[in-house]
């Protein structure tokens, strides 16, 4: 695979993969129900704990800058077997959040925008129609795809900043925007608002946080195509940081322009889509039909995203022959020069999900909570292992915490503990469950490798195999490390 893309393609693919028009539009509905508008504060506090995470990811893609991202560092760093385990981890959240976000279009964003009743039997067909032509958009060339994407993310950015100046404005003008609104509970009691909640029920502010938590992830799928990227230990972790940052402050500034407007607004509670609700009553009906599809182009966006990075990391698992189906999945086809077999195999695996949840009417709801913890998940084990092995990493080549190592690693740490916790509200039991089968598949998997080859025969490679794929050219072929741990085997 070809060493092309720029820091601008590497913002957009973590932009892209957040993608707060795709999140806000999603969940926002969910936050009004179970916090009421007060809910929207704890965006800021999701932001700083996020940004915390993303300096963490950007510290190891500076030093392991490989196709694969937690898969590769913690394989390297802690060892092969936590580094497949987080790999299976990270392989089943790509899985289930490609269902979740394409499943938005089909579910609750075309109904609204040409006036028809959702099924589950439409959605599920135009969801599957979806997948379908993101898989063959990355199947058939990395250049193309990360020219849809950059388009669409630069679509996504002017459209939300002209969306948010024109909401303050013309809500300001009209007398639609009640900023007390902001501050209110709505239907949501005042009692124990703040209270993380004992036993199996979370408290509504501590809900709240899920706003965040389902948005800003992903950004660690640049760090996924570290090997298509030049200068990628400078660039990525850049390119991570100022994703992160741009996104926590437009969205929040989107936020309370929406929040503050729906308070003088009917039916905004009762809306299936209440953001498209506020749209239509402060800007019109045009305006709120262009953010239907300015949301629908996000979304496909960010579903290209999720499939690019998922078979960038099917890829580098089966080139170290560690995942199902390798001999196949390793392959890069000569024509188009991308994973090819890895592409369909992650189109097949979207397929089987969305299958499993089409006769739910809470399907949206599943997917969006599984896809919330899996990344949580990953977060935890990999800023885990980095607090513990920090003083034994490889030289960094482009990026460092310096002094800041200590506060961030801190943040980070009491952020993921208080969104852990969150978890073990009662409606997260089916997510949970998802969760546990996809885990016991990979076990049994897993032990079938170990039986099969030993504990020896999963020894990763020295580094040596990470200064080659830095020292690629720009459009040569990749060294033998892409068959990595060819000397240990």
């Amino acid at each position: 695979m070809a060493r092309e893309l720029g820091w601008y393609a590497s913002f957009s693919v973590a932009f892209g993969f957040v993608s707060i028009a795709t999140g806000i539009f999603t969940t926002y509905g969910s936050v009004l129900a179970t916090s009421g508008p007060r809910g929207i504060w704890a965006w800021p506090i999701s932001v700083i704990g996020q940004l915390s995470i993303a300096l963490v990811f950007g510290a190891l893609a500076a030093r392991i800058p490989i196709s694969g991202y937690s898969y590769q560092w913690v394989s390297r760093i802690v060892g092969p077997v936590w580094g497949w385990i987080m790999g299976w981890i990270s392989f089943a959240f790509l899985g289930v959040v490609l269902v979740a976000v394409d499943y938005t279009i089909a579910s609750t964003i075309l109904p609204e925008l040409f006036r028809y009743v959702g099924t589950t039997q439409n959605a599920w067909v135009i969801t599957a129609g979806v997948v379908l032509l993101q898989a063959v958009l990355v199947a058939a060339s990395t250049r193309t795809t990360h020219r849809v994407n950059n388009t669409a993310v630069t679509v996504q950015l002017i459209g939300m900043i002209a969306l948010t100046v024109l909401l303050f404005a013309v809500g300001a003008f009209t007398g639609k925007l009640d900023f007390a609104h902001l501050f209110d509970t709505g239907t949501v009691p005042e009692s124990g608002y703040y209270a993380l909640g004992g036993g199996t029920h979370a408290g509504p502010f501590a809900l709240a946080f899920l706003l965040g938590a389902f948005t800003i992830v992903g950004f660690e799928s640049a760090a996924n195509l570290a090997e298509e990227t030049k200068d990628p230990a400078r660039v990525i972790p850049k390119a991570m940081v100022q994703a992160v940052l741009s996104l926590g402050v437009l969205g929040f500034l989107f936020l309370v322009a929406v929040t503050a407007a729906a308070g003088r607004i009917d039916g905004v509670g009762s809306s299936a889509t209440p953001v498209a609700t506020v749209i239509t009553a402060v800007l019109g009906s045009v305006v709120g039909k262009i953010l239907l599809v300015l949301v629908v182009v996000s979304i496909f966006s960010c579903g290209l995203v999720i499939t690019l990075s998922g078979t960038r990391l099917v890829y580098a698992m089966s080139r170290d022959e560690r995942f199902p189906g390798w001999q196949l999945l390793k392959r890069v086809d000569r024509r188009t020069a991308t994973p090819l077999n890895a592409s369909v195999f992650m189109m097949l695996i979207a397929q089987i999900i969305l299958a499993v949840f089409s006769h739910s009417t809470d399907a949206l709801f599943q997917l969006f909570s599984a896809g919330t913890l899996l990344p949580a998940l990953i977060y935890a084990g990999t800023v885990a292992m980095y607090a513990a092995k920090r003083r034994s990493l490889p030289a960094s080549q482009g990026f460092s915490l310096g002094r800041w190592e200590i506060p961030v690693l801190v943040v980070a740490a009491v952020w993921l503990v208080y969104e852990l916790l969150i978890f073990r509200d009662a409606s997260f039991r089916a997510p949970w469950t998802y969760v546990l089968v996809l885990f016991a598949i990979g076990a049994l998997y897993f032990a079938g490798l170990l039986v099969r080859r030993g504990r020896d025969g999963l020894t990763m490679p020295d580094m040596a195999d990470v200064d080659r794929a830095l020292d690629t050219a720009d459009t040569g072929p990749k060294p033998a490390h892409t068959t990595a741990g060819g000397d240990a085997r």
